[in-house]
């Protein structure tokens, strides 16, 4: 027999209409969550090892994050780091893009915030407090692809030969497509994607790599490269792709007229001194590679 809610009693309606009103009330429902609409903008949210839900990181919370990554590979003696060393990683200037000039207590708050995020553990041996990363673990990623985002979150989007030559100091890889295969496995993450491959800027030769631990980059491509990626760059207002393309052709044509200059100039000093002519007008290329008697 279905248990339904029963309303009040109404005097001089009579029992039998309480008792047909109480029979035509809806059953008793279990009560049911409310239901979190889906989040705008990114639809692939990146989640941890335990399928639980990482939130972007704040530009803080990242640069304190791959300063412990760094300086566990790069300093083992002194790691786990004090708060001082930490904050001195966070503001060097050296390889870092964008330099920041962080506070203690911006340093404090990021790792606060990290601690509850599992990304960082705190210890307590010594005289100071002492705090090491947990990256890998929290992401389920290996030892190399912790480094390579790491180098992106300290130094910004770059091609994957920059990487290699950045993170050499944190993992060693055997060549450009070691670091290729690497980044394809992050940006292929069954989990969320953790690097996204940027559109290729106008003039560029390779394209750049940058991390998505702070939500999407701003200059992510939506789709291959081409014209459509530069347009993605450049924008709407197609004239500056078109402004971008005059000027380095202007420049193409002043660096050939300057070439031409210097290779004049050479061609006449070859003569004053009665050394052959063809030597000097030969590419740059072909001097390097050539008999190691010319010059």
């Amino acid at each position: 027999m279905q248990t339904g809610i029963v309303p009040p009693f109404r005097p001089g309606e009579g029992i039998l209409a309480n008792l047909m009103t109480a029979h035509d009330s809806p059953p008793l429902q279990d009560a049911q969550p409310p239901q979190t609409p889906p989040p705008d903008g990114d639809v692939s949210p990146i989640l941890r090892a335990d399928d639980r839900p990482l939130r972007p990181l704040s530009a803080h919370e990242a640069r304190t994050l791959a300063v412990l990554v760094e300086k566990e590979r790069t300093v083992p003696d002194t790691y786990p780091l004090s708060l001082n060393a930490l904050q001195s990683g966070c503001n060097q200037k050296t390889s870092r893009d964008p330099v920041m000039q962080l506070a203690e207590s911006d340093v404090l708050t990021a790792i606060d915030a990290l601690k509850q995020l599992s990304l960082v553990i705190e210890s307590s041996g010594g005289r100071v407090m002492r705090y090491a990363h947990n990256l890998d673990r929290v992401l389920g990623i290996s030892r190399e692809a912790a480094a390579l985002l790491a180098t992106l979150m300290l130094r910004g989007p770059q091609t994957a030969a920059e990487l290699r030559a950045n993170a050499e100091r944190l993992a060693r890889f055997a060549d450009t497509s070691s670091v290729e295969g690497y980044l394809e496995q992050l940006g292929n993450r069954s989990r969320g994607a953790l690097v996204v491959l940027l559109a290729r800027r106008p003039g560029s030769r390779e394209s750049r790599w940058a991390h998505r631990l702070c939500g999407e980059p701003a200059e992510a491509a939506g789709g291959p490269e081409g014209d459509g990626a530069l347009e993605a760059v450049a924008g709407p207002d197609s004239a500056r792709g078109t402004a971008a393309g005059s000027a380095l052709a202007s420049r193409i044509a002043a660096l050939e007229a300057e070439v031409a200059a210097l290779r004049a100039t050479v061609d006449a000093l070859c003569n004053a001194l009665g050394v052959e002519a063809s030597a000097s007008s030969a590419p740059a290329g072909a001097l390097r590679a050539g008999d190691p008697d010319q010059g």
